[in-house]
């Protein structure tokens, strides 16, 4: 199937039904996403639902405004409004054409203020037509990577139009980002390398205050957070999301 043919049908038959799902909720999982609402979900510093997401064949899709940032009329990040401490986190997402959106974990909800402010963000991304795969460090800000600081290795995304397999496990602060099914990325939050690893990002004390401190002490005082979708301006969809709290 050609990949401008795969894009358009997310394939819904693939989500959990039934037994899994009850097998999957007896084992602690949570289901984050029904396939049908947008149940739990709401906009990020908003009570409702932005208009440029929307549920097609199954999954949440942002429909991309080709305006960049959260630059729709209607549009911004969304949330799962339950904050989560140490958990393992699943989920399934495909990339249109050239196409950037990201992750988000122990957020907070800062008014004015953007969602990656005080997030760390597993990036989402089509690494082998939009610009961003070649900026940063090494790869970092390459699909999977801790945006701008660790690189995923090994890089083992798959081609816009298919999907990928995420995890991201927290646990104690202890972080790690898996991609179709292969550790990638393994860092330590509230720590002093965690510090540096700040310091040498463009969330450094020097270039953004605000961000480095909320980033420092990620999750709060109580080391717990938000789960979030970005919308960098580009299609993306999204499916089986689930988290089980550890």
């Amino acid at each position: 199937m050609a990949a401008a043919a795969m894009v358009a049908s997310c394939g819904s038959t693939s989500n959990k039904k039934g037994g899994d799902t009850k097998a999957a909720e007896e084992e602690g999982w949570i289901e984050m996403f029904d396939g049908s609402t947008f149940t739990g979900w709401r906009g990020y510093n908003r009570q409702d639902v932005p208009a440029a997401w929307t549920i097609e064949d199954g999954c949440i899709k942002i429909n991309g405004s080709g305006m960049g940032e959260a630059g729709a009329k209607d549009g911004g990040d969304l949330i799962f409004d339950q904050k989560f401490k140490d958990f393992e986190l699943e989920l399934e997402w495909k990339v249109d054409k050239g196409s950037n959106s990201g992750i988000f974990y122990l957020a907070q909800e800062i008014p004015n203020q953007p969602i990656f402010i005080s997030a760390p963000e597993y990036q989402v991304l089509d690494n082998e037509n939009h610009p961003d795969a070649k900026l940063g460090v090494d790869g970092n800000r390459q699909s999977a990577s801790l945006y701008d600081m660790i690189p995923a290795k090994p890089q083992n995304s798959k081609p816009f139009g298919e999907w990928n397999k995420a995890k991201i496990m927290v646990y104690k602060g202890t972080v790690a980002h898996f991609q179709n099914d292969v550790q990638v990325v393994e860092y330590h939050l509230w720590t002093p390398k965690w510090k540096e690893m700040l310091d040498n990002s463009k969330f450094s004390e020097d270039k953004w205050p605000e961000a480095y401190n909320l980033l420092l002490n990620c999750g709060g005082d109580n080391h717990e957070g938000l789960i979030g979708l970005q919308d960098h301006g580009d299609n993306v969809w999204y499916r089986n999301i689930r988290i089980k709290p550890l």
